[in-house]
């Protein structure tokens, strides 16, 4: 038997300029007569999810509200939103945020109709049965959590953060606006995107890519790269705005077939113990790992900065690898990223523990091309101190 691949995704996307006004209609396919919308405190003051809420009550469908989602939310905030979703009896639920606040619908949705803790979850395919029906609506282009069976949550008390995988975790409808993202200030554009970006990159040189996933992950990246400048510096053009979002959307497709690698890897702890927002962590660790990695697979890195747009003629193929870091060094300056992880108080005597928790993440460093020890995490850290 040849390699046998299995690929994933949601069932129904809707997407375009203008496309939320379609929810009412969404939700009625659903048969969804009470809602839950869950999404967080800054986005609730913005007065969007107002106007999200506005479109249910048109179509005289019930809803509430439950808006605790923090940054980096716990599992006890999934729990609570769970508790609000049974006791309003919703049988559809919204997601409505960025990657926080989907994430935290998600396991909602599972908890309100699977018996016992969601610690029990943390995993591969460990939920028993599916959740209540689920519509997610990104409001940032990053996190591709609208197409991806996975949820994040922290565990505050161990400093890790902790993933439940299963196909039970996919929506009923993932809804995608560009115009939702209009209003984001330049650094979280940034920080978002980068992150797509490297869910991107990192699906590309993964272990586990397949061609399906490598031309959606080449397409992310070209949409992405090509575009986050410009919605940096003018959030208000749409056109950057769709591709960025439809990048994002692809990006989490790829990578939710072929999994990230080890930035994210690095990531986890930092955004655990120092509260590193997570697209800046990713950013941060982006180019230390990349010079790592590409000895795994010098010509898929070499391939991947054609794809950015480099010059690679007349050069080794080890040659144009090293050009594709350089792109994404330049591009993370052009975008002010924080390089530096003393600027968040990182300090040389936290790298042996941070270098430990990045081991811990065996899910993601199975799919990275390199074999990585602790003794080289802890000079990656190192690079970027």
């Amino acid at each position: 038997m040849g390699t046998v691949t299995t690929f994933q995704t949601t069932r129904r996307i809707v997407m375009g300029a203008g496309s939320i006004a379609k929810l009412g209609e969404e939700v009625r396919r659903l048969g969804g007569k009470r809602v839950m919308v869950v999404t967080d405190p800054g986005l609730a003051g913005t007065g969007l999810v107002d106007k999200v809420e506005n479109l249910l009550k048109q179509e005289r469908i019930a809803f509430a509200r439950f808006s605790d989602v923090e940054a980096d939310p716990s599992y006890e905030t999934a729990v609570r939103a769970s508790e609000k979703v049974k006791e309003f009896k919703a049988n559809v639920i919204l997601g409505l945020g960025g990657g926080s606040a989907q994430d935290v619908a998600k396991v909602a949705s599972i908890l309100a109709t699977n018996p016992g803790d969601v610690s029990s979850m943390f995993g591969i395919d460990l939920v028993p049965k599916p959740g209540l029906k689920l519509i997610l609506i990104p409001t940032t282009a990053g996190t591709g959590s609208e197409v991806t069976p996975i949820a994040i949550l922290s565990d505050h008390h161990e400093k890790l953060k902790k993933g439940i995988v299963s196909p039970h975790l996919f929506p009923s409808v993932a809804l995608l606006d560009p115009e939702l993202t209009l209003g984001l200030p330049p650094h979280i554009t940034v920080a978002t995107g980068m992150d797509a970006l490297i869910h991107a990159v990192e699906a590309y040189t993964s272990k586990n890519a397949t061609p399906m996933t490598d031309m959606l992950a080449l397409q992310a990246i070209t949409l992405v790269h090509g575009s986050i400048r410009t919605a940096f510096a003018n959030g208000g053009d749409i056109e950057a705005r769709a591709k960025m979002m439809e990048g994002s959307m692809l990006a989490g497709m790829a990578f939710a077939n072929a999994g990230v690698t080890a930035v994210h890897a690095f990531a986890y702890p930092i955004g655990a113990e120092y509260h590193i927002p997570h697209g800046v962590a990713n950013s941060i660790m982006l180019v230390p790992v990349m010079e790592f990695n590409l000895l795994g697979n010098i010509p898929k890195f070499a391939h991947l900065a054609e794809v950015l747009g480099e010059n690679v003629s007349g050069l080794s193929a080890r040659e144009a690898a090293l050009k594709a870091v350089e792109c994404l060094r330049q591009l993370s300056k052009d975008l002010q990223v924080p390089a530096k992880l003393s600027s968040f108080g990182v300090k040389d005597a936290d790298i042996p523990g941070l270098a430990k928790g990045v081991m811990k993440v065996t899910r993601l460093l199975a799919n990275n091309p390199r074999l990585l020890r602790v003794e080289d995490a802890e000079s990656i850290y190192r690079c970027v101190l």
